[in-house]
């Protein structure tokens, strides 16, 4: 009988899946389920407004991705339920939702469904800025010794300053909530029946550590009074290390999905992270770029290291028996999308339509015939803010060098670029941080369905590009992790590096940088560098006095409406 496991990867507006064998590493199946409520970044589903930098989620759409795409995975190899092994799920993360201590979500009741904290805030969601700041300022003040890890700032986009904005803004629901909880491990929740949290979230978004458990309850206290007990009343579940298994399928997960009860189910990890060991990286140097609507970078070292602006380094949070390291960029694939639907004239959607492409394909193309610089254009990519290494929410976009000649596919092939330099930013500071990185690989469905932007990235990093062999790499990433809760007594493995070995796949080819094109932009990666420290590092401050006008001035007109 052959043996097969699930990875379910939850990403921004959908969720993949895969079925994997596990003797093979063979992909057999796989289904995507689009979210039918996608971001909700402008209103409920009652159409009562958000505000400014607001991102929600519903999580029945969650559920719902386990009802389509399992069941579709099964028919598609012709698979029998008893056959999976074992199912394991990753997440977006920072994506964190209030529920009851039975995991039935506040937006779910009905005296809750029309107030916005309710729902599951999404890692983009930037609202509680002002929160993070205070938070940062108060650990700065009190020289806690965790803000080192974290890259020396809390983003807005992780745990505490989410939940703080509750406190503030929704007492109500705080006191309603039985837990705070990583989306990643809601649904977990929901496969198992039993409440868990996983180590990689708790770590990375959540100030916790394997050595020192959470920050103090002096620290909450004085952050606010209503947190003093925050983790004794709201955090009790204890941190499962990943890879472990989380449970058994619950008999109304068996009943959602077709499989068997009692199924291997890991604990949560997050869709990043649990890329690693699908492109096979065992070890230090080798820096993974997972590439979508934004992009997280993971690194392996044997050392802690406190690096500038990182996202946080955690011990065993991403792969066991070595310190994981994070950045990220908050706007990637997002910036790409942004230009295509609001920036393009006419007779450029024509052109596509005639020649039935899509606007990608044929920007692509055009910005292809360009060379590098000769658009003299240059940009900052931080539409969606900075992640890494500047941790700012409120630093915005820019774009310099246009002219009235300026054509679309040079400002396309800019913002490419400037996500390049981003990147390129993140990688020099870990290697001036101590950390190496002597490798390059890239997953996600930019690095699969994108070869100009893959040939930008080597030759503005000057390093080869390693491709992930599977278009889904966090499902198999998660694939792997649920074959390795199965263990190897139920036709799984015993650890991550076996199963990675087997399971993991990398393309034979690879993007080579180009000496000629490497060095053109070496000259402009320094105009990059430049415009991002003095807009970034405190030089200019136009663009945080600019988005303060921006919401004073939506404040002042919704208060007309």
């Amino acid at each position: 009988m052959r043996r097969y496991s699930i990875g379910i990867d939850y990403g921004t507006l959908s969720g993949r899946a895969v079925l994997v064998d596990v003797e093979t590493g063979e992909e057999r199946a796989s289904a995507v389920y689009d979210y039918p409520h996608g971001v909700m970044d402008e209103c409920l589903p009652d159409g009562r407004r958000l505000g400014p930098d607001w991102a929600l989620q519903y999580p029945q759409d969650y559920l719902d991705v386990l009802a389509h795409t399992i069941p579709a995975l099964l028919r598609q190899a012709g698979a029998k339920p008893e056959e999976v092994v074992g199912v394991g799920t990753d997440f977006t993360a920072c994506t964190v939702l209030p529920v009851k201590a039975d995991g039935t979500p506040l937006c779910f009741l009905p005296e809750y469904a029309g107030n916005p904290h309710a729902y599951v805030k999404l890692w983009k969601h930037h609202a509680a800025q002002d929160q993070a700041n205070r938070l940062n300022a108060l650990a700065a003040r009190r020289g806690e010794e965790w803000l080192a890890r974290y890259g020396g700032k809390i983003s807005s986009e992780w745990e505490f300053p989410k939940l703080l904005q509750i406190v503030e803004e929704a007492p109500e629901l705080y006191d309603a909530m039985d837990s705070f909880v990583e989306a990643a491990d809601w649904i977990v929740w929901q496969l198992t029946g039993e409440p868990s949290r996983n180590s990689c979230t708790a770590g990375y978004k959540a100030i916790w550590s394997k050595e020192a458990g959470y920050p103090s309850e002096a620290f909450f206290g004085e952050l606010h009074p209503k947190l003093r007990h925050v983790i004794r009343e709201k955090y009790a579940c204890p941190v499962t290390p990943l890879g472990r298994r989380a449970g058994g399928l619950s008999r109304a997960a068996a009943a959602l999905t077709g499989l068997v009860e009692g199924t291997a189910v890991s604990v949560g990890n997050v869709d990043a992270h649990v890329c690693v060991p699908a492109v096979k990286i065992e070890g230090p140097g080798k820096m993974l770029a997972i590439m979508g609507t934004s992009t997280c970078h993971m690194l392996l070292g044997e050392r802690e290291k406190m690096v500038p602006g990182m996202c946080g380094v955690v011990e065993d949070g991403i792969l066991p028996g070595f310190f994981g390291y994070e950045a990220g960029q908050s706007c990637v694939g997002d910036h790409f999308a942004w230009f295509i639907d609001n920036c393009l004239p006419s007779a450029y959607t024509e052109e596509a339509k005639s020649r039935g492409m899509n606007l990608h394909a044929l920007l692509r193309e055009k910005a292809e015939a360009l060379y590098p610089g000769e658009s003299g254009l240059v940009a900052l990519d931080w539409w969606n803010g900075n992640r890494s290494v500047l941790v700012d929410v409120d630093l915005t976009g820019l774009l310099a060098g246009m002219t009235l000649q300026t054509r679309p596919e040079e400002i396309y092939r800019a913002l490419i670029e400037a996500t390049a330099y981003g990147t390129r930013k993140i990688v020099e500071t870990f290697r001036q941080g101590g950390v190496a990185v002597e490798e390059f690989y890239a997953a996600g469905g930019i690095s699969q369905k994108d070869p100009l932007t893959m040939q930008i990235y080597a030759d503005v990093l000057n390093m080869p590009v390693h491709i992930a062999g599977s278009l889904q790499g966090p499902a198999l990433g998660s694939a792997i992790f649920a074959a390795v809760a199965a263990g190897r007594a139920a036709g799984g493995y015993d650890t991550v590096a076996e199963a990675s070995r087997i399971m993991g796949s990398l393309k034979e080819e690879r993007y080579l940088p180009d000496p000629c094109r490497a060095a053109i932009y070496d000259r402009l990666y320094e105009e990059y560098t430049r415009l991002h420290d003095y807009f970034g590092r405190g030089g200019n401050e136009m663009m945080k006095r600019l988005k303060a006008l921006k919401a004073e001035a939506a404040r002042r007109g919704r208060s007309h409406e």
